[in-house]
């Protein structure tokens, strides 16, 4: 597989998670809840492995250290998420991960964004 479709199918993969994520946390519980909740899951583990692809090819560059953070930035979006949709299933408190989580979703998209190797969204 190139390159450029690589990188379509990991930007694919973390929209439609974005909006999974958000269709479970509109559900909150029930059946269509925990439905959504485990494809979700299944769309992480895609998530993860396209952007190891993207990372192998990224540390081949100078700017590896900061493909590294966008990867660090990347598992911490998905644990953010994951710990959103458990704890409001637990019917526990979310707002300090509602926070973390937008924080890193914003850092991760902007250096997917703003290294070489991403879409030149904000160019």
């Amino acid at each position: 597989m190139d390159f450029l479709a690589n990188t379509h199918l990991h930007i694919t993969a973390w929209v439609l998670g974005i909006i999974l994520f958000f269709v479970s946390v509109l559900l909150k519980t029930g059946k269509g809840q925990k439905i959504t909740h485990m494809v979700l899951r299944l769309v992480y583990v895609f998530i993860i492995l396209t952007g190891v692809a993207l990372f192998m090819v990224g540390m081949d560059s100078d700017m590896g250290m900061l493909y590294g953070f966008k990867f660090l930035g990347g598992i911490l979006v998905i644990g953010m998420m994951e710990m959103i949709l458990v704890r409001m299933k637990k019917q526990k408190p979310t707002m300090m991960f509602w926070v973390l989580l937008f924080v890193f979703l914003f850092i991760t998209m902007f250096l997917g964004f703003s290294l070489p190797l991403g879409s030149s969204f904000l160019a």
